[in-house]
């Protein structure tokens, strides 16, 4: 028995210092690695309330521009200027704007990222080695939330869930963001883009 004890000892040991190999990325670690982004690109899959998905590439510009160009259609939704605008050819309207602060992207795409400002992170979790930040705009939590997934070594975004005000659920899963890419300024204009879908 007290061998069978002596040779369990070490797996007891793992099991104990498990956890602690998967601790959680501190809250400024990953203020400070949002706000070290300044141009980014990746491929991108969004998986839609109703289970749908959709492929595209994004662009990332900070602070306050991101545009998603969809693979499948003319779709694209285009952040910048404090607007968000959806050009949707099946709309009858070149584009519908809505300011980027009534969304919860408005959190990354912030000048000065703070994760650690007063209520607006409500979760911080790990989860299978990532870590997982639940935030919301502290003066408007009826906005939504924003889950965004980190890995750890590299400290890299992952992916992101938005929660609407309505409850609804989109989901972005980034194929590996790639920073310090050169975007033309077009890509960011939504008086250029409008112009171009006029012609």
């Amino acid at each position: 028995m007290n061998l069978l004890r002596l040779a369990l000892a070490p797996v007891f040991v793992l099991a104990l210092a498990a956890p602690a190999l998967a601790e959680k990325l501190p809250l400024s670690v990953i203020s400070g690695y949002l706000n070290g982004i300044k141009t980014a690109e990746t491929a991108f899959t969004q998986i839609n309330a109703d289970g749908t998905r959709a492929k595209g590439m994004l662009y990332i510009q900070r602070p306050g521009r991101m545009r998603f160009e969809y693979a499948e259609n003319d779709l694209l939704v285009l952040a910048s200027g404090g607007q968000v605008a959806i050009f949707d050819p099946k709309s009858n309207q070149v584009a519908e704007q809505y300011p980027l602060k009534r969304t919860p992207l408005n959190l990354i795409l912030a000048a000065k990222v703070n994760l650690g400002q007063a209520r607006m992170v409500i979760g911080h979790t790990e989860e299978d080695g990532d870590t997982v930040v639940v935030a919301q705009d502290p003066e408007h939590p009826e906005y939504g939330t924003i889950r965004m997934v980190f890995s750890a070594n590299p400290v890299a975004l992952k992916r992101w869930t938005i929660t609407d005000q309505s409850g609804q659920r989109t989901a972005v899963l980034l194929d590996g963001l790639q920073e310090g890419v050169k975007i033309g300024p077009s890509k960011f204009s939504i008086v250029f883009e409008t112009e171009r879908r006029k012609r």
